[in-house]
């Protein structure tokens, strides 16, 4: 007996076989099958699929069908159909914001804009946005393209900047160097405030045993040495609202920032 694929991107692989061969997969399956981030919520979401407007839409279970192929690159991701990176971007519009959030569409792009150290990110991201005609989303994504950025690591250092950005905090510098009054290294940060001496690290599943641990700490107590303060920050961080306002506040008084003027909700 064969296994059940696991996960959209396995999914849509098996899929393909039964698959008109004039369809290309879309949307957050096309992302999967890119190795783009997906909030945990897609993984359970049906397989989209995308023909040309003169063809039927793909109507299976276990498939959302679409139609507008004709206007989107396709290229083949290990032997199967896909919607190219950027129209994939722009398709994910139409998902806010039932399916898609703002933050999923930052951080979709900063993850291909990491991967293309040509781009302008303003031109790319505006050009493919403006190839579209009537676009769905087009104000959300119109909002995610000027927040995309080049250095965030992983999603949720993503998150974690959109969240400072969009409490009005000025912009931190991404994976750089905090550095000690002679210009040594201390340790690189997730975001940096130089002027201020200022590092927030946020802190997953790959620093969550004790030697990684040990690690960060001794690092962010050689730095403290040195009158760099850092603060930590975990998911609860982000999406539990009392602590996300206390850790606002801390990051604020460090910056020297007024509160009055910051959004804390």
């Amino acid at each position: 007996m064969l296994d059940e694929p696991e996960g959209i991107a396995e999914r849509a692989r098996a899929f393909a076989v039964v698959l008109p061969t004039d369809s290309a997969f879309s949307h957050v399956t096309a992302c999967a099958l890119w190795g783009l981030w997906l909030p945990q919520r897609a993984e359970t979401s049906p397989l989209h699929v995308m023909r040309d407007s003169t063809r039927a839409r793909i109507r299976r279970t276990g498939c959302r069908g679409h139609r507008g192929l004709e206007l989107r690159e396709v290229e083949r991701v290990d032997g199967v159909r896909t919607v190219g990176r950027l129209d994939t971007w722009c398709d994910l519009g139409e998902l806010v914001p039932a399916e898609v959030s703002l933050g999923d569409l930052v951080v979709v792009g900063d993850s291909l804009a990491n991967r293309h150290d040509d781009w302008d990110l303003q031109d790319v991201f505006q050009g493919a946005l403006e190839q579209r005609v009537r676009a769905r989303g087009a104000q959300a994504l119109r909002a995610a393209s000027a927040l995309v950025r080049r250095g965030s690591r992983s999603p949720m250092e993503s998150l974690t900047r959109l969240l400072f950005v969009h409490a009005g905090f000025p912009e931190p510098r991404l994976n750089v160097t905090a550095a000690d009054g002679a210009g040594g290294w201390l340790l690189t940060g997730d975001l940096v405030w130089d002027d201020e001496h200022v590092v927030v690290e946020y802190q997953g599943f790959v620093h969550a045993d004790r030697r990684a641990r040990s690690g960060d700490a001794d690092r962010a107590s050689v730095a403290r040495d040195h009158g760099v303060q850092v603060f930590e920050v975990f998911a609860e961080d982000l999406y539990e609202p009392h602590r996300r306002r206390r850790l606002l506040l801390r990051v604020a008084r460090a910056l020297r920032l007024d509160p009055d003027t910051l959004r804390l909700v």
